[in-house]
Order: structure tokens, then C-alpha cells, then sequence
């Protein structure tokens, strides 16, 4: 499917009048930068890396788009006959997914010509800005809850495609698992679900529709028990199950103090091993509140999927050099830093990260425990190496994103309001 038309009208406008007065093909650099986090945050975690260059591949004005944009009178015949023509040949260089970024890191470079570059601002930023959103919160919630599992919910809470990019930028962050079952066929995402209130409220009692749950799912399932009565509903939990029940589950009321009375009256029953999974309007907040309460796991929705109060990464896409040269917006408040961008990050002798220095004019001087944050994405068009599948890829960038979330100073990971967790330093060289 063509993903042309994830774009907005003035890209096509701009193209049009650089095709007209021959500026669309002059060499240029933007790059994709937050000019600061979210209020309080301390990192954002790249996401959708992969779903972009997916995207990018797919962007091909065919015979649907070039009519569609015809029949409007979007653009003049010879801007049309470019665009039916137009295969992305640029090179794009960019922070591997997982990674973390910070106020000012040039996490994607996009090269090429004017007319290219161009065009591909919307789709890099509604890609990036959603699932960076949606991954930095989820990393947030995955250090609040520690060794625990927490598991993605959030299907009903958004648009139906949007929870497929939610559910994986989520497991790239370190949930354990999702309840969306097109993200398990497309990612490899391990899904998990039980029942809802209105399984328990179609049956005549309790005891008679967890009897029929164990009977289709076995003892293993986990059983919701808070339709009625909390404490009721563990005791027929148990006697439909037996001592061997594999988890309950609580969706309302005064979570920290059910779990601990559940808790009790499992063991009292004889089910020591039964866990208690908790849900219901759950965000990082929430979960370190029941750090110290025997609970066994999580399920988050509504806040995990709308970035718990910061649905967007801020991210935007700038113009910064054109045929070599620097160029900077000078706007009050929206100020860039002209010039192509390199990254790297330091790290003291425990390898943990201190300051990031992002230079223009060419690479700071490499020092022991410097890591380069960019790699190429996209040169002349094509990937670098032939790609792995969507799994692969996932499971790589969940992976670099636990290793970088190690290095990451303690401070970061606090959930009160604070600066970033390192610095930014931005070095002008001499080319």
C-alpha cells in the first residue's frame, strides 16, 4: 500500500515551486531533533524506526495517487509527472532504534535533494513523534515496575492502527507482552487475555462462569474476581480452580488494599502460588504507588497508549544546510543550530553515560568511552544490509534499548519532575 498520501498539502505546494524556479534539486540536510522533553521527563526513547523506512519504501505516487491529486488540482501537470517518476534516493543516517535522545539530539538525518528531502517531513515526524511518545512513556513504566511484567492493554483506547505501533513501541520498551493480536502476528509480540466482567456477568454466578473459563483455558488462566464482591469472588476463584490457579485478576476499587487482602486469602486457601495481576487507569505513577503491595504484574491501557500525559515526542524536522552551506530558522523561541550534526555520547569508567556532544562542522574528537549514536539507515535510497524481518528487528532494538537504559545514571530514572539525565553540549568545528 502507497503511503504517498500520509502527507500534508504544502509539501506538495513547495515542491512545486522549487520544481518551477530550479531550486529542487539543490543539495540539502534536514534533521529530526525535540527541542526539549516533555515537562519533568528526563529521556525519550527512540521509536518507529524501522516502520518509517518501511514507510519510505512504500512512498510511490502510483496511477490512484497521481488521479486523486489530479482530479483536486493539487499541483500543476509537470510537478504530477515528478512525482509519478519519484523513487526516494537520498541517504538517512539516525539514533538505532531503542535509543535514548535528549533535548537537541539529531536523531535522524535525511539527505538528498531539496525535492525529496521535502517531501517526506510528515510521514517521518507522525511515525517518530507517536511511537517515541508512546515508548518513552512505556520505558518510564517498565523502571516503576521493576522485575514485575507489565503487559500492554490499550487497544480499545485508540485508533485501531495506532495500537499496533503502540503495542510494539511498548514491548521495545520492555513490556512483556500485548493484548492485540495483530501486533503478535506482525511483530512476533507474545499476546495474552483472559475475560472481562461481562463473561463473569453472562453466567449465573461467579463459581459457574470461572468453572467454564478453567474448562476451556485450564487451571493456568487468570480469573477476574472484582465483578461482585473482591473477597467472595477469591474464594470461588479457588473452588472452581482449586489451589493450582494460576492468577487473579483486580480492575477497580482500592488496588493497594485488595491486593494485600488477596493476598492473604489466597494463602489462607492454600493458593500461594496464584499471582495477582493488577489493571485499571494504571501509569507509572500508579505502579511505583504499589511497589511495596504484593502484586505480581500490571496490564496498562489508556495512559501507556496516549504517552501518559505527553501523546507526542515534540519532535520536529528542520532544514539545516543547503549545498554545503549552514542555515538555521532564527524564529523567537523555535531558534535551530544550523550545520549537519554528529553525536556522540561519553560514558565514565562504570559505563555510565554523562554528557552527550553533538558537534556541527564535522566529528568532536573521539575520547575513551565515546559511543557514536548515528548509524546509516538508508544510503542512496536502499538499506545498508539486507533487511531482517519486522521480528528481528523488533527483538534487536528491544535489546539495545535494555542495554542503554543500564547505562543510564540513577537519577534518570526517577519519576519526579527533573532535568535531563545527562547534558547536551553543542560544539561548533572548523570544517
Amino acid at each position: 500500500m502507497s503511503t504517498a498520501l500520509l502527507t500534508d498539502h504544502y509539501e506538495l505546494t513547495m515542491l512545486a515551486a522549487a520544481l518551477r524556479d530550479g531550486t529542487a534539486q539543490r543539495r540539502c540536510v534536514f534533521e529530526v531533533f525535540a527541542r526539549h522533553l516533555p515537562p519533568g521527563r528526563r529521556y525519550g526513547v527512540v521509536a518507529g524506526t524501522a516502520r518509517l523506512l518501511d514507510a519510505i519504501e512504500a512512498f510511490r505516487f502510483g496511477e490512484e495517487e497521481i488521479g486523486e491529486l489530479r482530479a483536486k488540482e493539487v499541483v500543476d501537470s509537470d510537478t504530477l509527472e515528478w512525482l509519478a517518476a519519484h523513487r526516494f534516493s537520498g541517504s538517512i543516517e539516525g539514533y538505532a532504534e531503542g535509543e535514548l535522545y535528549f533535548p537537541g539530539s539529531p536523531i535522524l538525518t535525511v539527505r538528498g535533494s531539496f525535492a525529496e528531502t521535502v517531501l517526506l517531513e510528515t510521514l517521518v515526524l507522525s511515525v517518530l513523534n507517536h511511537d517515541s511518545a508512546i515508548a518513552s512513556a512505556a520505558a518510564r513504566m517498565v523502571c516503576a515496575a521493576g522485575d514485575r511484567p507489565a503487559i500492554e492493554m490499550g487497544s480499545r483506547r485508540t485508533h485501531e492502527v495506532a495500537a499496533i505501533a503502540a503495542a510494539r513501541a511498548a514491548y521495545l520498551a520492555g513490556f512483556t507482552a500485548t493484548s492485540n493480536l495483530a501486533t503478535g502476528a506482525r511483530y512476533g509480540v507474545p499476546t495474552t487475555g483472559t475475560s472481562s466482567h461481562a463473561f463473569t456477568l453472562l453466567h449465573d454466578d461467579e463459581e459457574t462462569a470461572f468453572a467454564a473459563q478453567i474448562a476451556a483455558l485450564g487451571v493456568e488462566t487468570t480469573l477476574l474476581v472484582d465483578t461482585y464482591d473482591v473477597l467472595d469472588g477469591i474464594r470461588a476463584a479457588v473452588r472452581a480452580a482449586g489451589p493450582g490457579l494460576g492468577a487473579i485478576r483486580l480492575d477497580s476499587g482500592d488496588l493497594g488494599s485488595f491486593a494485600v487482602q488477596a493476598r492473604e486469602l489466597l494463602d489462607s486457601l492454600g493458593a500461594t502460588g496464584t499471582q495477582i495481576v493488577v489493571t485499571s487507569d494504571l501509569d507509572e505513577y500508579a505502579i511505583a504507588a504499589l511497589a511495596a503491595v504484593p502484586v505480581d504484574g500490571y496490564g496498562v491501557g489508556t495512559a501507556l497508549v496516549t504517552g501518559s500525559g505527553a501523546p507526542t515526542a515534540g519532535l520536529v524536522y528542520k532544514l539545516v544546510e543547503v549545498d554545503g552551506r549552514s542555515v538555521a530558522k532564527g524564529s523567537t523561541g523555535k531558534r535551530s543550530r544550523g550545520g549537519r550534526k554528529y553525536a556522540v555520547r561519553r560514558h565514565n569508567r562504570n559505563g555510565a553515560m554523562t554528557i552527550e556532544v553533538v558537534s556541527s562542522g564535522g566529528r568532536a574528537q573521539a575520547l575513551d568511552g565515546d559511543r557514536a549514536l548515528q548509524i546509516p539507515l538508508l544510503v542512496d535510497g536502499r538499506r545498508p544490509h539486507e533487511g531482517d524481518p519486522p521480528q528481528a528487528q523488533l527483538e534487536t532494538a528491544r535489546a539495545h534499548h535494555r542495554a542503554v537504559m543500564a547505562s543510564l545514571p540513577p537519577a534518570g530514572r526517577k519519576l519526579s519532575r527533573g532535568e535531563p539525565a545527562i547534558d547536551t553540549e553543542f560544539v561548533e568545528l572548523s570544517p
